[in-house]
Formats: C-alpha cells, structure tokens, sequence
C-alpha cells in the first residue's frame, strides 16, 4: 500500500494535471492565433513576468531563442533597448503586479505591441494588451473563512497553492505554443539543438 505523502504527491499532481486540461479545452481559438502570427511577425521579442511567473516567462524565451527568434528577457543587464514595432509578452496570473504592468505601460508609450497572458482579461494588464491570451487558473490564496468553510463541508483547499495553477498552465501553454512555431517555421530538435547553449 503506498505511503501517505506518495498519495499526497499524487492527488496534487492530478489536480494540477487536470487543470491544464481543463484550460487547455477552454482556449479561445482567435486568441491564440494572434499570438502565434504576432510572433511571427516580431522582428524582436521582449518577456517579462514576476517571481515564478517570470520563471516560465524566461523559459519561454529561452525555446524562441532557440527557434531563432531575436528574443530578450526584460530586466537582464545585456537587454537592449525596446524600440516602437517590438512584441513585448508579459506573463502576470492576476494582471496586477507591479513591476509587469509599469513595464507594460512603458512599452506601450514606446509603440511596442502588449501580449498579455494572464487570468484576468479585465485586469491594468490586460486592458492595456493589444493581444490578450486567457489562462483561467488559481492565482490568490483561499482566506482562512473559506478554507473552514470548505473543511466543514468535507472539501479541501487546492494542493497548488498560490499561482502554482497559473504558472504550470502558462509554462505547458508556452510549451505548445513553441511546438506550433516549430511546424510553422519548419525546424527540427537539431535545429533547436544547435542553438542550445554549450556552457551550462
């Protein structure tokens, strides 16, 4: 019979499995589509996000690197200046974070064109995106009324706490999106290969 804490593993595991699934039957079609031709169409491509979120950020500028994309991490030493025509992509769950939406809004006096990937379409964010990808996920924590709540009714709070639900989410999303860039664009893992780094 398995230990407790590999049960515990495991429910936390399906639940944030079945939430990627779950988003990823919901994802508006028109959404995703101007995401990947913006892509397409970006000389340059500048990412941003805050904490984990900025994690999945960097990781997906890492695949467009690798795909041959002229791609920059905002807030690196080495990042270039953003120049009007730029695609700027800005990963935020809650579309609030501070430091997301300031850059965002500098970038947009700048004339670049705003990706928003976030959960809340009606966020500083997303309302100032010219380009908006909706990833339904959990991004605050339960207060402790509805955690009691929840227990006395026999349900229990999310294994994925915080914006775990968001930040797996967006990191798959970003993932399939790359595996589309790959069809499109006709490279092979070689190709990406050739582009990985050799000194890690």
């Amino acid at each position: 019979m398995p230990e407790p804490d590999v049960l515990e593993v495991h429910r936390a595991m399906r639940e944030i499995a079945n939430q990627i699934l779950k988003v990823s039957n919901v994802l508006d079609g028109k959404q995703v589509d101007d995401f990947i031709q913006a892509l397409l169409k970006a000389k340059r491509v500048f990412v941003i996000g805050a904490g984990r979120s900025g994690l999945v950020a960097k990781a997906f500028a890492m695949r467009l690197m690798h795909l041959g994309i002229d791609t920059y991490v905002i807030g690196e030493t080495i990042t270039p200046a953003l120049r009007e025509g730029d695609l700027f992509i800005a990963v935020s769950g809650s579309g609030e974070t501070n430091l997301t939406v300031r850059a965002a809004e500098i970038a947009k006096k700048i004339g670049s064109k705003i990706v928003a990937i976030t959960s809340y379409p009606n966020s500083s964010l997303g309302k100032i995106a010219d380009y908006l990808v909706v990833l339904p996920g959990r991004v605050k924590t339960e207060s402790t009324t509805d955690f009691v709540h929840r227990e006395l009714a026999g349900e229990y709070a999310s294994l994925a706490p915080l914006g775990t639900m968001f930040e797996i989410t967006a990191l798959v999303f970003l993932d399939g999106i790359v595996a589309n860039l790959m069809t499109k664009l006709g490279k092979k893992e070689e190709d990406l290969r050739a582009r990985h780094a050799t000194i890690e």
